[in-house]
């Protein structure tokens, strides 16, 4: 048979997405621009960007899935974007970063994964003011890493914690490179549009070949397929199409195969497996993951089954030792999306999954190697062994493939350093055998000489001795325990021992869910400690030590708690002790400091005195509160987590929409609605405002629809929040018009407003009425200036100054009293119009210059800023009011030009945020503790919309359970949309939504008190329909429980007995059960029956 039509063993290679629990959620991911893939992975841990600025990375086992916290353990080692990222192939816990701030930087990921952010990297490597492109390890020799960074490559030995080699012949950006399998050359990709064979170790010129390659400067990648003689680039051609090329070594100038795909504009990642000649192309903001087969012959290329998803922001292959072999899994794909990390699984269908399917895993690249750097230089070469796939035949049978997880710091003076002596497993947690009995013994602590100031390197190697069993309650009670730094677990070899017993330690007393079974694992690994040498033997029992218990609704690596909140627990303790060395709670600084849980339980054990004892049922609840929840607020469940948006009936829609302007300036919402009509711009000469009554709603008459004619341009209009029959509209001539409405509306179009104000020389940006003080009103003009008015007088108050570009937003603070306003020149400035001109606070704003709005959250105590960033991403920050140098937390949402109009509900501290042309309302919770931005459920609107204004709470619904009431605008329609919290008893007032709210839609005072400075507050109103019973006045107050006595461990135990007890006969005398069986009274057979 000819070898075309032999059909290949993977040609129906299937890809399985996983269902959304099995995959990581919850996750905020930014665009990047930069050319690295955004994340990457071992066989024990995958790496990813985190947020929209990408300078944290986060890490998470490989298998791990369900919710992520916003306070999850993160590295934060750059200051600026990670550019870059990878595993090495020979330590699944080493990774390197590449950074724009021009630095490199090695880090050892624990055995057991992130329990606390990191800061402190294991090595540090500069590139001397020039940004990093891309990081990675050689294939062969171990501790040899490459990087690039603009035209230049740099190879590094992280035994000798140098840089052996660096050159910079390459006239542009390095935008790829890729290794040869047996790693003797190098194959880069460049802005100058050619493709190079580089080799460090050649005399003279390290570049060996060169050919033109993709017609454009646009990004493009390079793959060196396995260890042929071939090389696969993507990028794309002089009309912007994407393209795929394959190149062989021995006709380097003429291409082998060209393929032609699109134009879409994200370039196409090349994640190509060696062991199967499987190419996945994932392009950056596609849909689709292409998977093509490659031959060595014409076509080259054949397309297989192609997956459709979700969006990708990255992408990246796992290694082959961590597949599921015995479900014919060939390969699996990390897509990295916006919120999501998805493994979609490539499976080859066969009959039967029982027996291990020899056919489909050729021996793989091993994960052992002893080629080392300085080796590799000088000109050895030698390849890794390979390893066999099949269960049988592994070392350890049906045992999963143990990776090497390391390395921990070391140093030497001495140059024949191998990483087989510290690359050592851990012992198995619980276990007090020395680290040293695995190849450290008798290391000194000597820092390596002769580093470069540019070279920085944290050097560790913990000292042998031998440990002994740590005794429970001799904790110091010096508060939170404080994670060392490389450079503290250095001052003393005690230090050391004692930072090196908790980096192993394992908290299964922290799960809620602890099982018989658990201690006696706990009481093996006591027992066998001594014989516990066997690496697969220690691996095995702390994996089964580590296994997650919390459901997966509510995961979290690392829930934290606040200082505070950890200090209650302990009173227990301390009756059930005594111990006088317990700190007093108010010893403890109130200040909100985060702590790791598990960390926080061992310092409750240490504490209370009671050695061996269980969990109490402090601890026991302490932990269950913990892991049950399901907010990002410290185990708050937000009440409108669940919120609801449902339109209104079409019934009460107002439809036939037409000539809507399109032409409002940015700063204006574009639609402003009260509760008896609703203002609308309409296109067209004159700046015309239709107005809409609502209690007429229905389709609209063809024909000239009524309207305000201002005879200029309108920059921004808005109504009287006391008054809801006059309307200010603000013209590009400066002048401000204050309209007055009859009752029942506009019958015929008309030019003549109620009154004029003359308040600027130059266009107005905006008007804002005060929310407390009637006939007061601001504007904000192109002359830089904000000025307040009194519309009774029709007279100038005063004048702020202080910006210095365009004006994009001001808002009033709830009490009245001060202001706020966000510039082009990215900065936030707060204001106290009546005592001073010039801002009173100022700190950075969104940095980018498209558009911005601002408001003020939790009684004025906090800003809310929406913006861009630098990369034309939405973003939404919240600033401590009193203290704006720094945003407290960044929330970023997507890529539109549109900008984000905010509302925020002080009732239930709930914020709105939508653009001109969305279809979905983001509906966030403003907290004041960390994360301080807590998603809630979004609202999708079945169409787009142009505009979105939200009444005042007293025409709310309450007895619908409904706490924010809006009019939505779309292009032909006006729309109500009521948003509402699911309750089960919605008969009844549910007084813990609807707490006493503000009077906003009457004044509270007028404006010759106001500038007068005679301050009144708000008063509040109950929004309690009459007739209503009120939630909590029917909710059974539970008796309270006699305390028990925590004197001794008896009485607790059996106060706990007791209590069991009543609970099992209070749960019998409500069931109904019987003794007697069904087949009791069934008829049988005789029993010569059965023998016929």
């Amino acid at each position: 048979m000819a070898w075309r039509f032999k059909a290949s063993k993977y040609k129906n290679a299937a890809p399985i997405v996983p269902k959304a629990e099995a995959c990581v959620r919850e996750i905020c991911v930014g665009s990047y621009q930069t050319y690295g893939n955004n994340i990457a992975a071992s066989a024990a841990f995958m790496a990813f960007n985190w947020e929209h600025s990408g300078s944290s990375v986060a890490v998470l086992p490989l298998d791990d899935c369900g919710r992520k916290s916003k306070t999850m353990p993160l590295l934060h080692g750059h200051t600026d974007t990670v550019t870059d990222l990878k595993f090495s192939p020979f330590h699944d816990g080493l990774l390197a970063t590449a950074s724009q701030d021009c630095l490199v930087k090695i880090w050892h990921i624990p055995e057991k994964g992130l329990e606390q952010s990191l800061s402190d990297p294991e090595a540090v490597f500069s590139h001397k003011q020039r940004r990093v492109e891309t990081v990675g390890f050689h294939p062969t020799a171990d501790g040899l890493m490459y990087s690039t960074a603009a035209g230049c490559v740099a190879l590094f030995d992280i035994a000798a914690q140098k840089e052996i080699f660096s050159n910079n012949e390459h006239p542009e950006v390095i935008q790829s490179a890729s290794w040869r399998e047996d790693g003797t050359v190098l194959a880069t990709s460049c802005k100058d549009k050619c493709v190079r064979i580089f080799d460090p170790r050649a005399a003279g010129s390290p570049i060996q070949m060169l050919a033109e390659s993709h017609q454009s400067i646009k990004d493009s990648r390079v793959v060196w397929l396995g260890n042929q003689s071939r090389i696969l680039t993507t990028g794309f051609d002089a009309a912007r199409l994407r393209q795929v090329i394959i190149r062989d070594m021995r006709n380097f100038n003429v291409p082998e195969k060209t393929l032609e795909l699109d134009c879409s504009t994200g370039i196409l990642m090349p994640l190509f497996d060696a062991d199967t000649n499987m190419l996945f192309l994932a392009g950056k903001g596609d849909t689709t993951i292409n998977y093509l087969e490659i031959t060595d012959k014409d076509p080259y290329l054949i397309e297989g089954l192609r997956h459709t998803g979700e969006q990708t922001k990255g992408a990246c292959l796992v290694p082959k030792r961590a597949l599921k072999v015995m479900e014919a899994e060939v390969n699996r794909v990390l897509q990295l999306t916006s919120n999501m990390v998805i493994p979609i699984m490539y499976q080859v269908p066969r009959k039967t999954y029982r027996d291990f399917h020899a056919d489909l895993y050729p021996e793989t690249t091993g994960y052992r190697t002893e080629l080392v750097a300085s080796e590799w230089l000088n000109g050895t070469n030698q390849a890794v062994p390979k390893m066999n796939l099949d269960p049988a035949k592994r070392e350890l049978g049906d045992e999963p493939i143990v990776p090497r997880l390391g390395p921990k710091p070391f140093s030497s003076n001495t140059g024949d350093v191998s990483f087989d002596k510290v690359f050592a497993v851990p012992v198995a947690p619980g276990s007090h055998e020395n680290i040293s009995n695995v190849g450290q013994e008798n290391c000194s602590e000597v820092p390596a000489p002769g580093a470069k100031p540019d070279l920085i390197v944290e050097i560790e190697i913990e000292k042998s001795h031998e440990r002994e069993p740590n005794v429970a309650g001799n904790g110091n009670g010096n508060g939170v325990q404080k994670s060392l730094t490389t450079s503290e677990r250095r001052k003393s070899s005690a230090d050391d021992d004692e930072s090196s017993d908790k980096i192993f330690e394992q908290n299964s007393e922290s799960s809620e869910n602890s099982t018989e079974g658990e201690d006696r694992t706990d009481a093996d690994l006591r027992r066998f400690s001594a014989v516990r040498s066997s690496i697969a033997e220690r691996r095995r029992v702390y994996e089964s030590r580590s296994k997650s218990q919390v459901d997966d609704k509510a995961q979290s690596p690392v829930p934290l708690r606040r200082e505070s909140s950890k200090v209650e627990p302990l009173k227990p303790s301390q009756q059930l002790g005594g111990n006088s060395n317990v700190m007093p709670a108010s010893g403890i600084d109130s200040k909100r400091i985060s702590v790791p849980e598990g960390k926080l339980m061992e310092e409750h054990r240490q504490r209370g005195n009671g050695a061996g004892l269980k969990k109490s049922a402090t601890e026991a609840a302490f932990s269950a509160a913990s892991t049950k929840r399901t907010s990002t607020v410290f185990g708050k469940v937000s009440k409108f987590r669940h919120l609801k948006g449902t339109p209104g009936h079409k019934s009460t829609h107002i439809e036939n929409l037409r000539n809507l302007s399109r032409q409002i300036p940015g700063e204006c919402n574009g639609f402003h609605a009260n509760h008896e009509r609703v203002a609308v711009p309409l296109s067209g000469p004159g700046g015309k405002i239709a107005i809409f009554e609502l209690s007429r709603p229905g389709r609209l008459p063809d024909g000239v629809i009524p309207s305000l004619v201002n005879g200029s341009n309108i920059m921004d209009f808005q109504w009287d929040p006391f008054d809801a029959q006059r309307l200010a509209v603000a013209c590009d001539d400066g002048i401000v018009k204050l309209w007055h409405i009859e009752e029942g509306g506009l019958s015929e179009p008309t030019n003549t407003p109620q009154g004029e104000l003359t308040a600027h020389l130059d266009k107005i940006y905006f008007i804002r009425f005060h929310p407390l003080a009637a006939d007061v009103l601001l504007t904000a003009s192109y002359d830089m200036t904000i000025k307040l008015w009194d519309l009774r007088t029709m007279t100038e108050k005063c004048a702020l100054t202080g910006h210095t570009d365009q004006i994009f937003d001001f808002a009033w603070s709830p009490c009245g009293k001060l202001g706020a306003s966000v510039c082009k020149d990215g900065k936030i400035r707060v204001y106290n119009p009546r005592k001073s001109e010039t801002p009173i606070r100022e700190g950075n704003g969104p940095v980018g210059t498209r558009g911005a709005r601002i408001t003020w959250a939790l009684e004025g105590h906090y800003i809310v800023c929406t913006g861009f960033d630098k990369v034309s991403e939405r973003q939404i920050s919240v600033y401590n009011a009193q203290k704006l140098t720094a945003p407290l937390n960044t929330a970023s949402l997507d890529v539109s030009p549109s900008i984000l109009i905010p509302y925020y509900d002080e009732d239930s501290s709930t914020l709105f945020v939508t653009g001109k042309g969305d279809s979905t309302i983001y509906c966030y919770e403003i907290t004041d503790e960390e994360p301080y931005i807590c998603p809630l459920s979004h609202h999708r609107c079945s169409s787009l919309h142009q505009g979105l204004s939200f009444l005042t709470k007293n025409h709310c619904d309450v007895a619908s359970v409904e706490f924010s009431k809006a009019y939505r605008l779309t292009n032909t329609t006006i729309e109500p949309l009521s948003f509402t919290v699911p309750r089960i008893k919605s008969e009844l007032f549910q007084d813990d939504l609807f707490p006493p709210t503000r009077i906003t839609w009457s004044a509270t005072l007028s404006a010759e008190d106001w500038f007068a400075c005679n301050d009144k507050i708000a008063a509040k109103v109950s929004l309690k329909p009459e007739g209503m019973d009120t939630l909590s006045s029917i909710q059974q107050v539970p008796a309270l429980a006699k305390k028990p006595d925590h004197s001794n461990f008896g009485s607790k135990s059996e106060y706990e007995s007791n209590k069991q007890q009543e609970i099992q006969k209070s749960v019998s005398a409500r069931m109904e059960y019987t003794t007697k069986l069904e087949q009791d009274e069934m008829e049988g057979v005789d029993e010569n029956e059965w023998q016929e």
